[in-house]
């Protein structure tokens, strides 16, 4: 059992989820030689748990005071928009050509791992993690077979 966001332990725990899962595709991202590699997918990760984290405890430390409304989704919307943007700055038009969509998608699904660990929904962190990985490797194989737009 993971511990309670109240102990450092928990807090460590929450973030180490995060850094571990987003590790495996940054891992997968830095073998093929791309610019998103292992220490900015598990940032990205680490951040986006830390937001979240940050907006739990707000919410549970100041519930209680009259006419305050938090409301922890507002930071999740916050933060896919700045996960957005920084995405945008990853792909890069050149000669007609769009490079870099599966690299900014990578830092969209590290973010979401990464906001569902600080939450504390880890075997959805697990399975986001284990289904981009799916994507990443296994899919590359059904790529090569199946015909290019070229022909």
């Amino acid at each position: 059992m993971i511990e309670s966001p109240d102990t450092w332990q928990g807090l460590l725990a929450r973030l180490a989820v995060a850094a571990a899962l987003s590790a495996a595709i940054g891992l997968e991202r830095e073998s093929r030689g791309r610019d998103a590699g292992l220490r900015t997918n598990m940032l990205v990760a680490v951040g986006s748990a830390a937001f979240m984290l940050i907006a739990l405890d707000m919410v549970e430390a100041l519930r209680d005071l009259p006419g305050v409304q938090l409301d922890p989704i507002r930071v999740l919307a916050g933060l896919v928009g700045g996960i957005g943007f920084l995405g945008a700055g990853a792909i890069i038009q050149s000669r007609g050509e769009v490079h870099g969509l599966t690299t900014a998608a990578g830092i969209w699904v590290c973010a979401a791992i990464g906001a569902a660990a600080g939450s504390g929904l880890f075997a959805l962190a697990g399975l986001t993690a284990g289904a981009a990985l799916v994507i990443l490797v296994l899919l590359r194989v059904v790529e090569r077979v199946l015909p290019t737009k070229d022909g």
